[in-house]
Parts: structure tokens; C-alpha cells; sequence
């Protein structure tokens, strides 16, 4: 017997029996392979290089019966579609051809278009009767796809070709994109399938429907077109069912981007539940896994106004991201910009490979801002002697603004001045505040009243996001006036401006105990808060 008719034989049995998983197991496409798929295809390329021979193979193979008996099954025009196309890829495929073998596969699993062109794979799953014994195949197909197209991504010697053939294209796409494009109709055919009521457990197509999600979104995230999967979320949220009714593995990855897509637009109490839940369920044991969520974890929290502790640090899978984060979390602590600036310049790359980098450069300065003025109104804020005082607390602005002059300059590379030796002994009639002007000076170059030293060859240029504003722009009182009332408006601080004063005046700090606990509320509080009040909950996101 001929091993083309032997091995559809053994698929008629499979879809006699409804076997889905033996029907995938038997329908392979990437190797290592036994020596018999390489018989097959010396036998196809030998026997049958026209078409339509084949065709005529699979009809005399596979006929479609009728009166199946219940529980049973037969082929059906799809699916004999499909094993056409499936003979042909075994005939054409070279796997020492990347490109060669990843545009096969994608054609056999790419829908059919109006002009016929592409492969009747989801023709086949869409089948309402026995569409679903090719659900397997169809995820073991697209996993395979997913594979070779991020090997190919990875070279671009390979592919430089592909993309010289589309030159001049408007909407050029890469091998990565095309490949999400495919497998998003496999997870719309599964969202659409009607084998059970809305909210209930999936069964039948239902089943794939979170495999494909994450598979497509592994795509969209590594070609960095995530804002592509925003109609996926949507139609999650319309269609889906729970996703707790489905196993671990696909929770966690789903949550996972879901994550990483709210932070990447800016919805970080959302992106937070997410990640700490994604988190919360991946065991202890797959530290990979949870270092991975972490490094999108704790950024989260960063931004939130929530620290990460030393007790979350320490564990094995943070140990490598711990000293960044810690870095950044003594930044914000402290309102110190210079640990800050060289935190994002020592690891600008990985920030840059992770999708981070512009996010924490720009989004955490209102809080730096936020503890420079703390520290600023600790360091000099003097409390009334009265009792019975009932005067507000109040933050100069005359005085943030010289911190923050004093934090531009050593951004800028100036230096703290050697105070000048106290000689022993010295006359009584020497005017201390002559010594405190000598050992306050920075030379000729700089203000008489100045603890800075210029640093040798000049003060450095900045960038425009190495500032505290903007690159070596000067820090000037509307600055800082603007600043406050910005986390004033945000809720970041507690209080008004007295504008005639020049001063931040506290509200509200007899009933906290204290004017710091008054004047800056708890950043997390402060925007859960206002989380609370939206009552959006997270889209994409189906809970039972």
C-alpha cells in the first residue's frame, strides 16, 4: 500500500472517532519528524506534482459519508481542502529554508481570500458539526507558525529579501505582524463559536480561545504593534468567557500582557491588578516567569506611589532587577535626582529593551518633585513657638526654588566646595562671618555665597530629559510655582498657593497630627482614590 493512502486512511479513522488530539499528533509540520513524513514527501514529489492529483487522492480517500452514527464523524469539503494543502506543503517544504518553509506554512494556515487564495485551515474549524476535531491541529499549526516567524525575526540576513521585495509599500509589514494577523482570525473563530451559553464553562471551540489570544499577543508585543491588540481586549470583553474557568497557564500569560498593554497606555491601577494577579498565581518554583512579571510589576507600583520592599527584593527571581528598582525606589524616597538620572543613564538600554525607559524617565518626575519639596519644607520650616498658634504651616517657594537650583547645578556637573582650612588659634577679632563667606566659596567663577565648585572645563550639557526641566534651562520661580500647583492639582500635595507671600500654605494639619502627614498625603492613597471613584474595573478582563 502506497504511504499517501496509508497515512489518509489512518486520518479517516481519527475523524471517525472524533480524535482531535490523534488527528494533531499525526498532522505534523516541523521537524524533528519521523523518517516516514520523509518517505511521504519523496513519494509526493515523485507521484505527484500536479494538483489536481492530489485532489483526486484525498476525494477517493476521505469520501464523505452519509447517515454517520451518533458520536462519529466523517470528512468533509474543508477539511479535504485542507489535506490538499497539507500533501502540498509536505511536497514543497525544505527545512533547511527558513523563509521558504515560513511562507508554506503561513499559506496553510492562512484564511482563504476572495480570490481562493490561501488555506482552508479555518474553513475546516469553522465547520459547525466537526469543526472542532480540528482544534488541536489548528493550535499545534499556529504554535509552529509562531515559532519560525520569531526565529525569523532574529534574522534579519534572512529576511532582508522579503523586505526589499515590498519596498515602496505603504503599509509594509513585517513577518512577525503577518503572523499575528493569521492566528487573530483562528482566536476569532473560537471567540465566536456558540457551542454554550454566555458567563458559562467553554467547551468546544471556546476552549482555544485564550491559547490563540496569547499567542497573538506574544507576536503584537514583540513587533511592538501592541496597540494592535486593543479590538482583541475589546472583543474579549464582549464575548469571552470568565477567564478563571480556564487552566493556570493561560491565566497568568494573559493577565501578563494585559498588564503590560494598560501600562503601555498609561493606566497603571489597572496594569497593577493585572501583574500583581498574574504574579500571585505563578508558582514559586517558575522564577523565570516571575522575574518576568516583576520587571513590569514593581515599575507599576513605582509610578503608584508603592515601594518595593526589601523582603520582595531579596527573593531569587528579583535578584537581578533588585539593584535597578532599589535605585529608583531611593530616588522617589528621597526626591534625589541625581540617583535617579544615573539609575535611567547606567541601564538606559535594557529600560529602552523592556519598554520602560520613556515611561519611568517622564511619568516619575512629579513624584521626585513631590519629596524634593518635602525634604525642602522639613529642612527649613520653623513651627510657631505659640501653643495656640493659628497660623498654616507654609513651604516658601523662594526656598524650593533654591533646592531645586542647587539640584540643577550638580545635575550639570558642579561639585560641593572644599571649605577652606580654620587656622588654629586664630585672632578674635577675624569676623566669623567673614570665615563662613571664605569657606562657602566657589572660587572666582562662581557667587560669593555659593557651596558649589564649577566642574573642571565648564558645566555639562544636558539633554533635553537630563534636566529638571529642560536640559540646562535655568530653574526659575514660575517653574516652581508651576510645579506645585501641578501636585496640588493631582492631589499630590495638600494646600493652596498664597501668591502675595510666595508661599504653599498646608491645609488641614491639626486633624493629621502634623503638616507633613497634611501637606503630602500618601501617593497611593491618593490615587487609588481616585481609581475608586472611576469604577471602570479593567477592560479586558472577564471575571466570573
Amino acid at each position: 500500500m502506497a504511504l499517501t493512502i496509508k497515512f489518509l486512511t489512518n486520518i479517516r479513522g481519527f475523524l471517525k472517532a472524533l480524535d482531535g488530539q490523534s488527528l494533531c499528533n499525526w498532522l505534523k509540520v516541523e521537524p524533528p519528524v519521523p523518517q516516514e513524513y520523509l518517505d511521504l514527501a519523496a513519494e509526493l514529489r515523485n507521484g505527484y506534482r500536479n494538483a489536481s492529483a492530489i485532489e483526486r487522492l484525498v476525494e477517493n480517500c476521505l469520501p464523505e459519508e452519509e447517515e454517520i452514527p451518533e458520536g462519529q464523524g466523517t470528512a468533509w469539503p474543508g477539511f479535504n481542502a485542507f489535506m490538499k494543502d497539507y500533501f502540498e506543503y509536505w511536497r514543497e517544504v525544505d527545512f533547511d529554508d527558513f523563509l521558504g518553509a515560513h511562507q508554506l506554512l503561513t499559506a496553510l494556515t492562512k484564511p482563504l481570500q476572495a480570490d481562493r487564495k490561501g488555506s482552508s485551515c479555518t474553513t475546516a474549524l469553522n465547520n459547525p458539526t466537526y469543526g472542532t476535531v480540528m482544534l488541536q491541529t489548528s493550535i499545534s499549526l499556529c504554535s509552529s507558525l509562531s515559532k519560525l516567524s520569531m526565529t525569523l525575526n532574529k534574522r534579519p540576513d534572512l529576511t532582508k529579501n522579503l523586505a526589499a521585495l515590498h519596498a515602496g509599500e505603504e503599509d509594509q509589514k513585517s513577518i512577525v505582524e503577518i503572523t499575528a494577523e493569521v492566528i487573530q482570525k483562528f482566536f476569532t473563530t473560537c471567540l465566536t463559536d456558540r457551542s454554550g451559553p454566555p458567563l458559562s464553562k467553554p467547551a468546544g471551540k471556546k476552549v482555544g480561545v485564550y491559547i490563540f489570544a496569547n499567542v497573538t499577543l506574544k507576536l503584537l508585543f514583540t513587533c511592538r504593534k501592541s496597540h494592535l491588540a486593543k479590538q482583541l481586549f475589546t472583543n474579549m470583553t464582549a464575548k469571552s468567557a470568565p477567564l478563571s474557568f480556564y487552566p493556570a497557564a493561560q491565566r497568568v500569560t494573559y493577565l501578563y500582557y494585559l498588564g503590560r498593554f494598560h501600562f503601555i497606555n498609561n493606566h497603571f491601577a489597572r496594569a497593577s491588578q493585572c501583574l500583581q494577579e498574574a504574579y500571585l498565581q505563578t508558582p514559586v518554583h517558575f522564577q523565570k516567569h516571575r522575574r518576568l512579571i516583576l520587571t513590569y510589576l514593581i515599575p507599576t507600583n513605582l509610578l503608584l506611589g508603592r515601594l518595593p520592599s526589601q523582603a520582595l527584593l531579596q527573593r531569587p527571581e528579583a535578584q537581578s532587577i533588585a539593584p535597578i528598582f532599589a535605585q529608583f525606589a531611593q530616588a522617589i524616597r528621597t526626591g534625589n535626582y541625581l540617583i535617579f538620572q544615573h539609575t535611567i543613564e547606567t541601564h538606559s538600554t535594557w529600560l529602552f529593551r523592556k519598554g520602560l525607559l520613556l515611561t519611568l524617565t517622564y511619568r516619575l518626575r512629579p513624584l521626585l518633585w513631590r519629596s524634593l519639596s518635602r525634604r525642602t519644607f522639613l529642612l527649613t520650616y520653623i513651627a510657631p513657638t505659640e501653643a495656640d498658634s493659628r497660623k498654616a504651616a507654609t513651604l516658601e517657594l523662594a526656598h524650593l526654588l533654591t533646592t531645586a537650583t542647587f539640584v540643577q547645578k550638580r545635575l550639570e556637573g558642579y561639585l560641593p566646595a572644599q571649605p577652606a582650612p580654620v587656622p588654629r588659634g586664630r585672632p578674635p577679632h577675624i569676623n566669623t562671618i567673614f570665615l563662613k563667606a571664605v569657606s562657602n566659596s566657589a572660587g572666582s567663577a562662581a557667587p560669593s555665597d555659593s557651596t558649589l565648585a564649577p566642574p573642571p572645563g565648564g558645566p555639562k550639557t544636558l539633554n533635553p530629559d537630563q534636566g529638571l526641566i529642560w536640559g540646562n534651562m535655568p530653574v526659575t520661580a514660575e517653574h516652581v510655582e508651576s510645579m506645585v500647583a501641578s501636585l496640588a492639582a493631582q492631589g499630590l500635595l495638600h494646600g493652596y498657593i498664597a501668591h502675595s507671600q510666595g508661599r504653599f500654605a498646608i491645609m488641614g494639619a491639626k486633624q493629621k497630627g502634623s503638616a507633613v502627614a497634611a501637606g503630602w498625603p500618601p501617593v497611593a492613597e491618593v490615587l487609588r482614590a481616585a481609581e475608586a471613584e472611576s469604577g471602570t474595573g479593567v477592560p479586558g478582563w472577564v471575571k466570573g
